[in-house]
């Protein structure tokens, strides 16, 4: 079968074992070309912890969850086989970097079974170890939507806290800081490190007011134009929305992207070579209404979009 077994999204929403929109639970990569995985570890945030029940929020967020895309009447489900792989088992939740190394462990079979894999947060620290997994031969392209720029160095003794993911992948030969733009950047800050780091590696930063300035599509063409034709990851910090939208994260700045700009900013990426993706910072315990996992449930969707149309350009180039 080529298609994702979806009987599970036939019941009520709210029967079964939860899974991320009711796909089926996978022990066996074979079985899959798209795995979506939870990682609940928070142990890197400067501020306020929580994100370590993201996943399992954004998972019952999930069931409301359905198949066709009502804008590009996309199915990912029938282009490509979709499963939940679980949530990384950690070891030792208590050091950063040895929970990093399990992070890295849990991903790097995915990758070298040539898996993409969609990926719920947990604090942002969690996407160095993601990309560590990815290992890709060359350093890859970037469209990170945020805050913050999250290239900061220290941090109370620790470099690798959520607010240095991307400083730590570009000296790593992960990402291409050339071919990365940061989107939705605003709030003060202490110092001006992260700002610096991001626009002195050249990376486009597009703060917030520019981004009302210049307007969604030019936004996204600006991206794809500077991401091209080559592989890339994305990562949505939803902090990077309006709090208004997404309460529930560790650290709100106000002023932010409104949902419908997320949505549209997710769709006009549509056709880019996207190996992998991530949603993260989602804080369930600061949002008792549980609308920011609902919003980070639908941002996965429309990820898993964008991931599944990639998987299907491929087969049919190779066919």
């Amino acid at each position: 079968m080529n298609k994702t077994d979806t009987k599970a999204q036939q019941q009520p929403r709210y029967s079964g074992i939860p899974t991320f929109m009711r796909v089926p639970a996978v022990h066996d990569l074979s079985q899959i070309d798209i795995a979506i995985a939870g990682v609940p570890y928070d142990g890197g945030v400067s501020a306020r912890s929580g994100a370590r029940y993201g996943p399992r929020e954004i998972r019952s967020m999930s069931s409301m969850t359905r198949a066709i895309h009502h804008v590009t009447r996309f199915n990912p489900f029938a282009a490509c086989r979709v499963g939940d792989i679980g949530d990384v088992p950690f070891t030792d939740l208590f050091n950063i970097e040895r929970a990093h190394d399990d992070i890295r462990a849990f991903f790097e079979p995915v990758f070298a079974a040539g898996k993409q894999a969609l990926i719920a947060g947990g604090d942002h620290s969690i996407t160095f170890p993601v990309l560590q997994a990815l290992a890709p031969p060359e350093p890859i392209g970037l469209v990170h939507i945020d805050a913050h720029t999250d290239t900061w160095d220290y941090f109370i003794g620790s470099k690798f806290t959520h607010g240095s993911p991307f400083r730590r992948a570009v000296e790593a030969g992960l990402i291409d800081p050339k071919k990365t733009i940061q989107i939705g950047i605003r709030g003060a800050q202490n110092s001006d490190e992260g700002w610096r780091y991001s626009l002195d590696s050249g990376m486009r930063v597009v703060f917030i007011e520019e981004f009302s300035e210049l307007g969604v599509e030019a936004v996204v063409a600006e991206a794809r134009k500077l991401i091209g034709g080559g592989p890339a990851y994305l990562s949505f910090d939803v902090d990077g929305l309006d709090p208004v939208y997404a309460p529930g994260t560790g650290t709100p700045e106000i002023g932010g992207i409104t949902t419908r700009e997320a949505l549209q900013l997710l769709r006009g990426l549509d056709g880019l070579d996207f190996v992998a993706a991530d949603v993260v910072e989602v804080a369930p315990p600061y949002d008792p209404s549980g609308n920011t996992a609902l919003v980070a449930a639908t941002l996965m969707y429309e990820s898993l979009c964008l991931l599944a149309r990639r998987h299907a350009t491929h087969k049919a180039s190779s066919a």
